[in-house]
């Protein structure tokens, strides 16, 4: 059964200078294979990284900025970074001023991806910004890569951002062998499990579990934006009866319009993930 938390109504934990919203917890959803915070800093703060032997993690910088501090390296972190942390890592994320990350954690996550992963994932970041732009071949909906076996050498998650202009919607189907999750960063919509509306805003947090149909309807004047996750990574995606089975086709741009820094190949939504994504 679909779960949906809208903004501001999450569980909330405040320590100092730091506010975490439980967005997806085991609380909320016994069985979760991903967790997943919405976490505020005011400037100064510092938030502590411990990855576990075992787990994966990955955060977004929503808005604001702040520094990583890790392994005798200091990285400096934008609205414009998604960043992988692998098993066994540590590091201290400090807000240069007020600042606001998704934050996803991958309990076990060598479990679901020991059979297909050829070594283990490393330290990671993207700028988004760069990254190739796909467009839908049957709509006007856009796709951007965000964690891949590409970039990271993981299958135990996989996650992109998609762009639906104003009046944009995608196709019913539902995904078989993983969770799926989706948090809008920008504009509004209706979000429908199981043929079921649900409003959607920016800040809303939509939650799929395995096998259950879903697609997504731009409301209003502005494009729908909104980060998507799967843990695993592999799985099947089935399509509704005459629904049409997404194709994602490069535009040689990244969101900037210019050149990115690399190339996808046209390949369709549901199968393998392609090499050179």
């Amino acid at each position: 059964m679909a779960i949906t938390v809208n903004a501001g109504s999450a569980e909330r934990d405040i320590a100092g200078l730091i506010v975490r919203e439980r967005l997806i917890s085991r609380a909320r959803v016994r069985e979760a294979k991903v967790l997943l915070d919405r976490v505020t800093l005011e400037p100064g703060a510092t938030l502590e990284l411990q990855i576990g032997a075992s787990d994966l993690a990955w955060l977004q910088i929503l808005d604001g900025e702040a520094t990583l501090d890790r392994a005798n390296a200091i990285d400096r972190l934008g609205d414009a970074h998604t960043v992988f942390l692998p098993a066994g890592m540590t590091g201290t994320l400090r807000a240069r001023r007020h600042t606001t990350i998704l934050y996803a954690h991958v309990p076990d996550a060598h479990a679901p991806n020991a059979a297909s992963a050829a070594h283990a994932p490393g330290y990671g970041i993207v700028d988004w910004t760069r990254e190739p732009v796909l467009d839908s071949r049957h709509d006007a909906r856009k796709r951007i890569y965000l964690v891949t076996p590409k970039l990271f050498g993981t299958r135990a998650i996989k996650a992109e951002m998609i762009i639906y202009p104003a009046g944009t919607a995608g196709s019913n189907h539902h995904h078989e062998g993983a969770e799926h999750f989706m948090y809008v960063l920008k504009g509004r919509g209706t979000a429908f499990a199981n043929e079921r509306p649900v409003p959607v805003r920016k800040g809303d947090l939509i939650y799929y579990g395995d096998r259950e149909r879903h697609y997504l309807r731009s409301d209003g004047s502005e494009e729908l934006v909104f980060v998507e996750f799967f843990v695993p990574g592999e799985y099947r995606t089935i399509w509704a009866p005459g629904a049409p089975v997404c194709t994602w086709v490069p535009t040689g741009l990244d969101s900037r319009g210019e050149k990115p820094v690399r190339e996808i190949r046209e390949h369709r939504s549901g199968t393998a993930t392609p090499h050179d994504v």
